[in-house]
Order: structure tokens, then C-alpha cells, then sequence
């Protein structure tokens, strides 16, 4: 039996993680080429195949699920000592590589570097504004430790690391500030043609994420008559078109935070949906020493702090779809 590397092993367990030589090779920064040929002097190395391969698809041998479960665990070890090691250094120079969702890294992350340059002055942070799938990927490839996002946006089962809550965030109905909804019980009856079109043109998103579908759902049942006109992949070109009175959309309290308290020519109304629960996603060897564990602890104080927009009572209409919904349920 040959040397293992922990290079080939990091390599053998994002191609696990990603699924696919694209994928993995996207997440370590690598060209194809280069993981085919550490991938085959790490089965050369253990005198095994470890992977199966055909049709362009790459399921684990026995031999493969066996050093995926090691492998992962001898990874987590050797980061918890070079993060265990970091603490034995000179100074507090270091990088906190981070993940996460737009709408939390712009609200929390100034005042949560400023508090903690006053511990560690000499931190550096490399943040990336992606979506949760892509933030998981770039966990499981090693390229972040810190991983923000709503936990209901991935599979639990795909989860590996430590969940750290960061705070609640509710959901609310965005429209058009001249469209006002608070004694709306019957959209149909009560509004005029105009606004009713604009009440029935949704601004919908797409992460990519398990809460599209529910998202969906939720304006079938309060808007049976709704049409989709756009498809956003950021909150923030989604309110714009809001203020523009193309349409309405369903979006998190946050999404809409700014200095001034909420976003001018908008109204946001409560919703039935429950809140977005915002975590960190942390491997467990990072929660134990600093920088890491003082940064979560500081990003938890952080968000205590946020003020979210004025948001007004849920309109009539909201509210008896909701109670439809619960006796459905019910019966």
C-alpha cells in the first residue's frame, strides 16, 4: 500500500460531496484533469478502486464509503489542530473565510467585523454573497468556515456540520406603497381593476432552495389568481421592481432592511409564513477557538441589535387564507 496525501484525500472527499468531477473541480479551484490523476494515485495508493464508473456517473465502492467516512474524520482532525495552532501564534493575523446569503452579510457583517477588530485587530475576512446551495459547497470544499444561511434551505440530511442559530426573520408581503391592503378582505370586490392586476403579478425567486416550492404553494393559496412575471435570483432587484409597481412579492423582514428603516416607495405586511430561521453553519473543530468562536458569539450579539422595518398588520385576505389552509389541514 502506497502514501495517501491529505491533497488527495481532500480531493477524494469534495468529489464525494459534489457528486461530480465539475462540481468538486469548481469548489478546490482545480481543472478536471488534475482530480482525475490525484483521484487515481489515491487508488493506486490503497490497492482499490474507490469509485465506479460508468454512464459519466461515479458511485463508491464499498472501499470508497469506508475511507469517505475515515477520510472526513482524519480532514476535521487535521483542521481543529492547525485552527488549535493559530492560538499559539504571535499575534491574531489570520482569515475568516465566510459564505452566506446577501440579505445577512450586508446587515450584520459591518458591525460584526468593527466589534470584532477590537479583539483582532489584524483579521482579515474573504466573504462570498452566494446562495445557500453554493455557500454548502463551499463548505464541504474547505473554502469557507462559516457558512450563513436559512436552515430550511437544505436538506437536514446533507448537513455535517454544527448549527448555530443567528436569528429570526420574519416573512412579509412587499408591494407598492400606494397599494394599501390593511381593509382588504376580498381582492376581487375591493380593489380597482389596476391594483388588483398589480396585487396578481408576483415576483417570485429562485435559489434553488427546498422553500421554493413552499413559496409557491403559499401564493397559490392567497392569490388563486396570481400570474408570475419575473423570476429573481436577488431580493434586491425584486423590491426594485416592486417600487417600480410591477408587482408583489413574498420576501425575509431583512431583505428589505436599510439605514432609514425600510425601503421607501414599499409597504411590507405581516404573513402567515413562519420566520426564517437564519444559522451558521460551522465544522465543529471551528467553534471551539478564537477567532471563530468569538466572531459567532459576537455575530449572535449582532443580530440582536437589528431593528427590521415597520411591518404592518396582515391584510384580511392574508389572513382567511390562512385560516382556509388551517381547517384543511384540520379536517
Amino acid at each position: 500500500m502506497g502514501t495517501m496525501t491529505l491533497h488527495q484525500l481532500r480531493i477524494f472527499c469534495a468529489v464525494v460531496q459534489a457528486a461530480t468531477m465539475t462540481r468538486a473541480g469548481k469548489q478546490l479551484g482545480l481543472a478536471q484533469p488534475t482530480l482525475s490523476q490525484q483521484l487515481s494515485k489515491l487508488e493506486e495508493s490503497v490497492g482499490t478502486r474507490l469509485f465506479d464508473r460508468t454512464g459519466g456517473q461515479m458511485t463508491l465502492t464499498e472501499a470508497g464509503q469506508f475511507l469517505a467516512r475515515q477520510a472526513q474524520m482524519i480532514l476535521n482532525d487535521f483542521d481543529s489542530v492547525e485552527a488549535g495552532l493559530r492560538e499559539f501564534s504571535s499575534g491574531h493575523r489570520g482569515i475568516i473565510r465566510l459564505a452566506g446569503l446577501n440579505s445577512i452579510i450586508r446587515v450584520l457583517m459591518p458591525e460584526a467585523i468593527a466589534r470584532l477588530a477590537e479583539t483582532f485587530a489584524e483579521m482579515e475576512f474573504d466573504i462570498h454573497e452566494v446562495a445557500p446551495a453554493e455557500a454548502l459547497e463551499l463548505l464541504y470544499g474547505r473554502s469557507v468556515n462559516i457558512g450563513l444561511i436559512a436552515a430550511n434551505s437544505v436538506a437536514q440530511s446533507s448537513l455535517s456540520f454544527i448549527q448555530i442559530p443567528v436569528m429570526s426573520d420574519p416573512y412579509v408581503f412587499a408591494v407598492p406603497s400606494h397599494l394599501k391592503l390593511s381593509a382588504i378582505g376580498d381582492p376581487g370586490r375591493d380593489l380597482p381593476p389596476p391594483d388588483r392586476k398589480i396585487l396578481n403579478s408576483s415576483i417570485q425567486f429562485n435559489f434553488g432552495t427546498q422553500h421554493t416550492q413552499t413559496v409557491a404553494q403559499w401564493y397559490q393559496q392567497v392569490l388563486p389568481h396570481h400570474r408570475q412575471i419575473a423570476q429573481c435570483r436577488s431580493y434586491e432587484v425584486a423590491l426594485s421592481m416592486v417600487r417600480a409597481g410591477l408587482g408583489v412579492c413574498l420576501i425575509p423582514a431583512l431583505a428589505a432592511h436599510d439605514r432609514n428603516g425600510g425601503p421607501s416607495g414599499i409597504d411590507l405586511y405581516a404573513t402567515d409564513q413562519p420566520d426564517r430561521q437564519m444559522v451558521a453553519l460551522v465544522p465543529a473543530q471551528y467553534c471551539r477557538v478564537d477567532p471563530y468562536k468569538t466572531f459567532l458569539h459576537i455575530l449572535q450579539e449582532t443580530a440582536g441589535t437589528v431593528r427590521l422595518p415597520k411591518i404592518l398588520p396582515m391584510p384580511p385576505f392574508i389572513r382567511q387564507a390562512a385560516a382556509r389552509r388551517d381547517e384543511r389541514i384540520a379536517g
